[in-house]
């Protein structure tokens, strides 16, 4: 299935297609629905690659915060990767899981995917490449999160380190 969304990425810059925004992605969730990122037009979406056996995985709960008290403003979707560490071995059964019962996870869960390397999923490649205020390139780590404005836009990156709640992550929402 990656595959085939990389082989139709190429083909459609080859041909002058580029995504303009984040609205011209798709998505399957974890549950394996395919979530169309148009449907979320005029919110804030957060997206942050996560890992189960990360030191930064505590930062679940405070996803969860986030969702629960932004839910009108803002989406947030978590997007499981193995790419750090191999802090990320589980399927996405065993991922959902996990989320729900060590931290009540409700927000949007993708399915795993790479989020690094040559198998990188043509959403976080545009996302890597997009100008922003922050910085661009390549994920270093675990939760890093990439801030979408209302518009589809990448509008703020941060690293692993910063907390969903802390003020210069909540200040933009």
């Amino acid at each position: 299935m990656r595959k085939i969304s990389l082989i139709i990425t190429i083909l459609m810059s080859v041909m002058g297609f580029t995504q303009d925004n984040i609205y011209d992605f798709k998505i399957q969730s974890i549950e394996g629905e395919i979530v169309d990122l148009k449907s979320f037009e005029g919110k804030k979406i957060l997206l942050v690659n996560t890992a189960s056996e990360c030191g930064y995985t505590p930062q679940y709960s405070e996803l969860q915060e986030l969702h629960e008290k932004y839910k009108n403003e803002l989406v947030i979707i978590g997007v499981p990767a193995n790419n750090f560490g191999g802090q990320e071995p589980g399927t996405n059964e065993s991922i959902e899981r996990f989320c729900q019962v060590n931290y009540g996870v409700t927000f949007l869960m993708a399915e795993k995917q790479d989020v690094a390397g040559e198998g990188i999923s043509p959403l976080f490649k545009w996302l890597c490449n997009q100008e922003n205020e922050a910085f661009n390139g390549a994920i270093k780590w675990n939760f890093e999160k990439f801030l979408i404005n209302e518009k589809g836009k990448l509008e703020y990156r941060y690293r692993s380190g910063v907390s969903p709640l802390d003020e210069t992550l909540t200040s933009r929402i």
